[in-house]
């Protein structure tokens, strides 16, 4: 099992940066394929990044493509999301997930555990 916490979220304007970390507990974070989803008022929990177990893989929303970058610190047990160009559509809380798994997920229900999120809210 696998605890995980996150910290960074804040209020920012548009075309401002944030960035975001999970902190992992618990479990040898390394087993563990990482991801950042989303969920903002009144919409479903979105993929936003994932990264593989050695952090040699990683996949993008079309969204934040180019704007975001996901990235693992494992001896640190840490995954970050440097989000960059930020959008008043950004607005969302961000969760850290986990998954058990040596196959890369993309859809929220593939992941095992998950942190309590952090609200951002770009202005515009």
């Amino acid at each position: 099992q696998v605890q995980l916490v996150e910290f960074g979220g804040g209020l920012v304007q548009a075309g401002g940066s944030l960035r975001l970390s999970c902190a992992a507990s618990g479990r040898t974070f390394s087993s563990y394929g990482m991801g950042w989803f989303r969920q903002a008022p009144g919409k479903q929990r979105e993929f936003v990044a994932v990264i593989s177990r050695s952090g040699g893989n990683t996949y993008y929303a079309d969204s934040v493509k180019g704007r975001f970058t996901i990235s693992r610190d494992n001896a640190k047990s840490r995954v970050i999301l440097q989000m960059n160009s930020l959008k008043p559509e950004d607005t969302a809380v961000y969760y850290c997930a986990a998954r058990l798994d040596i196959a890369v997920a993309l859809i929220p229900a593939d992941y095992d555990y998950w942190g309590q999120g952090t609200q951002v809210t770009v202005s515009s």
